[in-house]
């Protein structure tokens, strides 16, 4: 089966490493699929949910599905290798939801739009990894 090397890394650390058959991302563009073979691509991410099917294992020891939430960044792809740069990124399984929901409430009261943003996608991502 082909497979894409994945590279999730954030500005302070690389959040995850493995092979994968597919990868859904949402872009400025819209919400973009990348299989083995796809045509090169360099783009510019959006904030939200990133969806990694995995195979074989990961350095997590984990076969599946991979979701994080990620905030900004840059996507990029060429020769079977996706690298997804991102501002921040988080696994679903670090994210305190009830934290997260707090956030939300007080950008909400605060109208804060970009923490709103942010809140807003970390439940998102835990909530697709359900």
């Amino acid at each position: 089966m082909a497979e894409l090397h994945v590279e999730l890394v954030a500005a302070d650390r690389k959040v995850w490493s493995g092979k994968a058959s597919l990868v859904v991302a949402r872009t400025s563009s819209g919400e973009i699929g990348i299989m083995p073979g796809h045509q090169p691509l360099l783009g510019v991410l959006a904030s939200g949910p990133v969806t990694i099917r995995t195979t074989g294992e990961d350095q997590l020891g984990k076969d599946g599905t991979v979701i994080a939430a990620v905030h900004g960044g840059f996507i990029s792809f060429a020769d079977d290798k996706l690298s997804l740069l991102a501002e921040i990124a988080e696994l679903s399984y670090e994210i305190d939801v009830e934290r997260a929901e707090r956030a939300l409430d007080a950008a909400k009261a605060d109208q804060d739009a970009a923490a709103e943003r942010r809140a807003d996608v970390r439940i998102r991502a835990v909530a697709v990894a359900r």
